[in-house]
């Protein structure tokens, strides 16, 4: 006989679940006792967004179903916002949330929600589980679910009075990863589009690749001298020092870019469902026909055609495309090839630091030295704003697995991500990268970083304002400011009441032995950079903005 909440455990250990994370609650109690005898280990957050999000960077890190508790009501709706980044991201993750007992349903009982309705336009699938007995079969198939075509979130709910009840049930399995590969037909067809293509561009994005798929991937793109980009946020899909690398496809692209891709006569678009964002608001290539010819490749089959109509639709994971792709071989030397390393010299103009700007903090000098000191396997998180701009332009990404950052667009990310990254990958940096009003959302996962020794390093680039809605503002209504100014802590105390190391940089020149006491601190670091607020991007001012420049 084992309780519902032992059976929960028992699902997540056969499957391979090695850390939830979570904030507390009445409602799973039993869950919680479960977890005391196992071998998963529990980390405690600060709030059920920030758990919630270090799941999501834990899965996208992964690749397999980040994993975290909430309560019901309250503690179900903060939860929300990491359920919504990791269903617009793509990213396997599995939310459990305790629920009212079985006996209240349906009568609006303290903190009741109905999760089918609050989650069903976010979630893949939304399940309530009334029978203890059916939980190895319905855990087990969230696994497959979150995890199989385009990955995403699943939402269980669980009555609290159904995870104390004893049963008889069956033992747990471990789900059955699914695959999707190209046919040779497919394939051949892509190949001779290739031939006959004089202007080629290749986007990669998306989720379920691996650091051999990546390999291969930018082994054949060198092979056919390719010219590729990486959709908004994935940077770390493709060594930006690859010969072949022209520049990240999302916001702020290089013109040069931009032009380029329209112009094309072929996309290769694999693993992107190339949205919004990296589209430029659809186009760079034109919804529902574009006109380049299309060479779309996803893991889904309702995503092939669903915004673009494909010439060639190849229903297949970017790993198997990648082994598929990287045994073909042009039968002669690429047209494109001078064009290939056009757009790789401009990029590398593009992502160069400018050396001057307004203020007494200078960005272009730091992203410049952190260029210089970062490890190649550093990991960089941060959530959504203009102070992104820095990093995702002028941060050289190097290897796979080092990008935590939500193609949503979400707030607040960059802590928790940082948090669930350190836990993975405790021999590597872990860069996060915040603005003033974007730290505020869940700054208080520092906390969380502190309790569990994970040495992150938080630099907050502190301007006074929601720097993006102001630049926006200035554009719209110039000079009638309204709704974005911020009254902030000192950043630097905060870290050391926390029981972390804090910096405070006013000048450039401070930056640089900042950053190394607190890589030598051993212990979680903020470093708040004092940033002008007229450095609204790396080429405009608030003023060349106000004055339509």
């Amino acid at each position: 006989m084992r309780t519902g909440g032992q059976l929960i455990v028992d699902a997540l250990e056969v499957n391979g679940v090695d850390r939830v994370f979570c904030v507390p609650g009445e409602s799973y109690l039993a869950v919680l006792d479960a977890l005391h005898d196992s071998s998963v280990e529990t980390v405690v957050c600060r709030q059920e967004g920030g758990a919630a999000m270090m799941a999501d960077c834990h899965g996208r890190l992964t690749g397999k179903p980040g994993i975290c508790f909430v309560t019901r009501g309250p503690g179900a709706t903060n939860a929300s916002a990491g359920v919504h980044i990791a269903a617009q991201d793509s990213v396997p993750m599995i939310l459990f949330i305790g629920q009212v007992g079985r006996d209240m349903l349906e009568r609006e009982a303290f903190q009741e929600v109905d999760y089918k309705a609050f989650y069903g336009s976010i979630a893949k699938w939304v399940v309530e589980i009334n029978d203890a007995r059916r939980i190895p079969e319905l855990v087990t198939r969230a696994f497959a679910v979150a995890t199989s075509g385009r990955p995403g979130p699943v939402v269980i709910a669980l009555p609290e009075d159904m995870l104390t009840e004893e049963v008889e049930a069956i033992a747990p399995r471990p789900y059955t990863p699914v695959e999707t590969r190209p046919g040779e037909q497919e394939i051949s067809d892509m190949v001779e589009l290739l031939e006959n293509a004089e202007r080629p561009f290749v986007v990669l994005g998306g989720t379920r690749w691996t650091e051999d798929a990546v390999s291969k991937m930018c082994g054949a793109l060198e092979r056919w001298s390719l010219p590729v980009g990486c959709a908004f946020r994935r940077q770390a899909l493709c060594d930006q020092l690859h010969p072949s690398y022209a520049g990240d496809v999302g916001i702020g692209i290089n013109p040069k870019l931009a032009s380029y891709i329209k112009e094309a006569d072929l996309i290769i678009l694999v693993g992107s469902r190339f949205g919004e964002m990296p589209s430029s608001s659809y186009t760079l290539m034109k919804s529902p026909y574009p006109d380049q010819k299309l060479v779309h490749v996803y893991p889904d089959p309702e995503e092939l055609g669903r915004v673009y109509r494909p010439t060639i639709a190849i229903n297949a994971s970017p790993s198997s495309f990648a082994d598929a792709f990287a045994k073909t071989a042009p039968s002669r030397t690429p047209a494109w090839a001078n064009r290939t390393a056009e757009l790789h010299q401009s990029y590398l103009e593009w992502s160069t630091p400018p050396a001057t700007g307004p203020g007494r903090v200078l960005m272009g000098p730091i992203m410049e030295h952190l260029e210089q000191v970062l490890p190649h396997d550093a990991i960089i998180c941060n959530g959504a704003g203009n102070f992104a701009t820095w990093m995702h332009r002028f941060h050289r990404y190097r290897r796979f697995n080092t990008q935590a950052a939500p193609t949503s667009g979400s707030m607040g990310y960059g802590v928790p991500a940082g948090v669930a990254a350190k836990h993975i990958y405790r021999d590597r940096e872990v860069i996060v990268w915040a603005g003033d009003g974007d730290f505020m959302m869940h700054g208080q996962e520092f906390a969380t970083a502190i309790q569990y020794d994970l040495p992150i390093i938080v630099v907050i680039l502190n301007n006074g304002i929601y720097g993006t809605i102001r630049m926006h503002q200035e554009r719209e209504y110039p000079g009638r400011v309204s709704g974005t100014m911020l009254t902030n802590p000192d950043f630097a105390a905060l870290a050391r009441a926390y029981g972390g190391h804090g910096e405070t940089v006013e000048e450039t020149s401070e930056f640089a032995n900042a950053l190394a006491r607190a890589r030598a601190s051993g212990r979680p670091s903020i470093i708040d950079v004092h940033l002008d607020p007229e450095a609204i991007t790396p080429t405009k001012t608030l003023s060349d903005l106000r004055a339509g420049k």
